[in-house]
């Protein structure tokens, strides 16, 4: 194996092997914030039942709200009012807070059907009128769920942008079982942390979890059985697949906007190059063709390209290359040049934007790269930054990076005026990938 190569995996092994634990407290800061945040009013929703509601509807929206940097929920204790329903409010009162906008509700729950029902309602403050409304029925299970969607429901009404509340994020734990062996996670979160679920458990590393576009399956990394091969994981019923297991290196899956093909990193010609995996077929397409190392590939949305990282230049630098059914066409084209080392590429949604690991003297920070003005952006000040995936709506990037000689996930909005630590109180989270929005 190719010397850089080989130092390069050794790097990603060892910001893994921290150990953790499995269930542990999350913890979520907002360490920066959108100066002059929107204020908005969140009253409480009234509650009709004697026992305590599962799930604090009220407070999953004000933290979702406040995650995003965008907002800046009034605290309880200076609400004016409790109403909960559009005819209680007197909007007068409510301009002394300088808030512009209000949202209001109430949960019911039909026993004979075991059903919550859900009512919530935005205004506009100083308009005095309804921006939006919805009425939910949902399980108790999926209460918190549906608070996310609300939030979403919010978010979209007043910033113009699609929430992305109510998606999830894949990532690898490393913890240690009883008898101090390493044991390995493959885990799938809500997009805050909450709700954890181990989808597969190893005593062998994983690496690159990578959603299909139908939010359904991850393909990844495992090392298994002693070494680098691709797997095929499906979320609901938990079957595991091995889809490529050729000798030498079986590395960073990446789905195609479609969700028919599989981009991936192979050496079985004895050099890491671009490989494409038919996913109904198995038949596989090389991409490229040079001497250095081409590896870690992203589609743009057209599916008619992918950008990977490569060190033909003498360093490791993104680059973007055309596809056809037959293979590349076309040679590829270089397209960073800001600083020595740019890797591990990520796309946003609309294709507008590459974030990528940047090396600046002997720290790695979140970079963003905007394809039409080639304006690029350090986002982020840690030093050991890495992993980058936008959000469905494009609007944030989470990353793996260290805190408190720990390994925690962060959260950066793509102009990086927002920036928020997602962490559990013991152990390292690393490796976390957004997934797509939700199709039902």
């Amino acid at each position: 194996m190719n010397m850089m190569l080989l130092r390069r995996v050794v790097l990603l092994f060892s910001l893994l092997m921290v150990s953790t634990t499995g269930s542990a407290t999350l913890t979520i800061d907002i360490t920066q914030g959108v100066e002059g945040a929107l204020p908005i009013a969140i009253v409480p929703f009234h509650w009709e039942g004697a026992e305590v509601l599962p799930e604090d509807i009220t407070a999953v929206i004000k933290s979702d709200l406040q995650r995003s940097g965008r907002f800046a929920p009034i605290p309880d204790k200076d609400l004016i009012a409790r109403p909960f329903e559009g005819k209680q409010v007197k909007f007068q009162n409510w301009r002394v807070l300088n808030v512009d906008n209000l949202v209001v509700g109430h949960v019911s729950y039909e026993k004979d059907k075991k059903i919550y029902r859900i009512q919530f309602q935005l205004f506009d403050v100083y308009k005095e009128n309804q921006l939006t409304g919805y009425s939910f029925r949902t399980s108790g299970r999926n209460l918190r769920r549906t608070a996310h969607r609300i939030s979403d429901i919010i978010f979209e009404t007043l910033m113009g942008v699609r929430g992305a509340f109510d998606t999830s994020i894949a990532y690898i734990t490393v913890g240690y079982s009883d008898k101090n062996q390493k044991i390995y996670n493959l885990a799938v979160a809500d997009s805050d942390g909450y709700n954890e679920q181990i989808i597969y458990q190893s005593t062998q590393p994983m690496l690159s979890p990578s959603w299909s576009p139908d939010g359904r399956r991850i393909a990844y990394v495992s090392y298994r059985r002693g070494r680098p091969e691709l797997y095929l994981q499906n979320i609901a019923t938990k079957k595991v697949k091995r889809i490529s297991s050729y000798q030498g290196l079986n590395n960073a899956p990446a789905w195609s906007p479609k969700g028919d093909t599989l981009a991936m990193t192979l050496s079985k010609d004895g050099n890491p190059e671009i490989y494409v995996m038919n996913m109904k077929s198995n038949k596989l397409t090389r991409i490229t063709r040079n001497y250095a190392i081409d590896t870690e590939p992203v589609w743009l949305p057209d599916g008619r390209s992918l950008i990977f990282t490569s060190d033909r230049g003498g360093g490791p630098q993104l680059y973007r290359i055309k596809v056809g059914r037959r293979g590349a066409v076309g040679k590829a084209e270089r397209i960073t040049y800001e600083g020595k080392y740019n890797a591990r590429p990520t796309v946003s949604p609309d294709g507008k934007k590459i974030a990528m690991v940047h090396q600046m003297e002997d720290k790695f920070h979140i970079a963003v790269m905007d394809t039409e003005t080639e304006h690029f952006t350090i986002l982020t000040e840690s030093s050991l930054d890495e992993s980058p995936s936008f959000a469905p709506n494009g609007s944030m990037i989470i990353y793996a990076t260290e805190h408190d000689n720990r390994g925690v996930l962060s959260a950066v909005s793509v102009d990086g005026s927002t920036k928020q630590r997602l962490s559990f109180q013991q152990g390292d989270v690393r490796e976390p990938a957004w997934s797509p929005f939700r199709t039902n």
